[in-house]
């Protein structure tokens, strides 16, 4: 498991984990358990969102990891209910100086394709890391 660079509470409160941060892709991993579902038991559109947004995120940011990211617009189409272990990939498709194009999927343990989206992202200067201690 890898370091994101960053402090994100949200993705830390979620179990979101890294894997995989290089050459323009990343692969995050993240159980869904009862907390992360809707009323039909399957993972909560929110989740599978903030997966694919982060997984897009991270393989933006692979290049460049003295920059951060924030998100312009996705767009994010659910193909089938996810459930249980899932695998996020993110792929870095075009960038300039300020702006980064990405595309994400989500796959559950048997490979199948759960969703997918496309992003735009925009290139900062890296905030300081925030402490959690208080």
């Amino acid at each position: 498991m890898l370091d994101f660079g960053a402090d994100i509470p949200f993705v830390r409160e979620l179990g979101i984990t890294l894997h995989h941060m290089q050459a323009g892709a990343s692969e995050l991993r993240h159980q869904v358990l009862a907390q992360h579902t809707n009323s039909h038991g399957m993972a909560h559109g929110g989740v599978i969102m903030t997966l694919l947004d982060v997984a897009m995120a991270v393989a933006a940011r692979s290049d460049t990891p003295e920059h951060a990211v924030v998100t312009i617009e996705m767009k994010t189409s659910f193909v089938q209910p996810a459930r249980g272990a899932l695998v996020a990939k993110g792929r870095l498709l075009h960038r300039t100086r300020s702006i980064a194009f990405a595309e994400a999927s989500v796959c559950d343990a048997q490979g199948r394709l759960c969703s997918h989206a496309t992003g735009t992202f925009k290139y900062l200067p890296k905030a300081p890391i925030r402490s959690t201690e208080t």
